[in-house]
C-alpha cells in the first residue's frame, strides 16, 4: 500500500470519528433536552418526600414529644444527605441519558420533543404523575382480590410437589 493510500485512509477514519463523535454528542445532547423537557431532574423527589415520611412516621410511633422535633428534622437532614448523593440529578443525569441514548434515536427524540412541547405534550406531562399514581392504586386494588386465590393455588402445587427432598 503506498503512503498516500494510507494517508487517505487515516484521513476517512478521522473524518469518520470525528463525524461519530458529533453524532453521539448531538444524540446526547437531544436526550438531555427531552429529559430537562419532562422534568427528570424532579424523579427523586417523591422518593425524598417517601423517605421523609418514614422518619416522621417513626418518629411519632415512638411517641417523642414535640420538643424533640429538632431532632427529627437533623434526621431528615442527614436523610436527604445521604440520597443527595445517590439519587441527586448530577448522579442520574449520565445513566439517563445513556438510558434514553440507547432506547430512542436521535431522530426519534427530537419527534418526543416536538410531541412534548405542544399543547398536549405539556399537559400529559403535567397529569402523568396523578394518572400513574391513580392507575397503580388500581392495580392494586384489583390485585387484592386475585390473592387468596393464587394463595391457594401456591399451597396446592406445594401440596402436589411432596415433601421438601433434602
Amino acid at each position: 500500500m503506498s503512503r498516500f493510500s494510507v494517508l487517505c485512509a487515516v484521513v476517512l477514519l478521522t473524518c469518520g470519528s470525528v463525524q461519530a463523535l458529533a453524532d453521539a454528542s448531538s444524540h446526547a445532547a437531544e436526550a438531555e433536552r427531552f429529559l430537562q423537557l419532562a422534568h427528570a431532574d424532579k424523579l427523586a423527589v417523591p422518593v425524598y418526600a417517601q423517605v421523609q415520611q418514614m422518619f416522621a412516621k417513626r418518629f411519632a410511633e415512638n411517641g417523642a414529644p414535640a420538643s424533640k422535633k429538632a431532632l427529627l428534622e437533623t434526621y431528615q437532614a442527614k436523610a436527604n444527605a445521604e440520597l443527595d448523593r445517590a439519587v441527586a440529578w448530577d448522579k442520574l443525569k449520565p445513566d439517563m441519558v445513556k438510558l434514553y441514548t440507547s432506547n430512542f434515536n436521535e431522530q426519534e427524540l427530537q419527534e418526543l420533543i416536538s410531541f412534548y412541547q405542544s399543547p398536549v405534550g405539556q399537559k400529559v406531562l403535567e397529569i402523568m404523575p396523578m394518572l400513574t399514581a391513580q392507575a397503580a392504586q388500581l392495580t392494586q386494588s384489583k390485585l387484592e382480590a386475585a390473592v387468596p386465590q393464587v394463595n391457594k393455588l401456591l399451597a396446592e402445587m406445594t401440596a402436589e410437589l411432596g415433601p421438601k427432598k433434602p
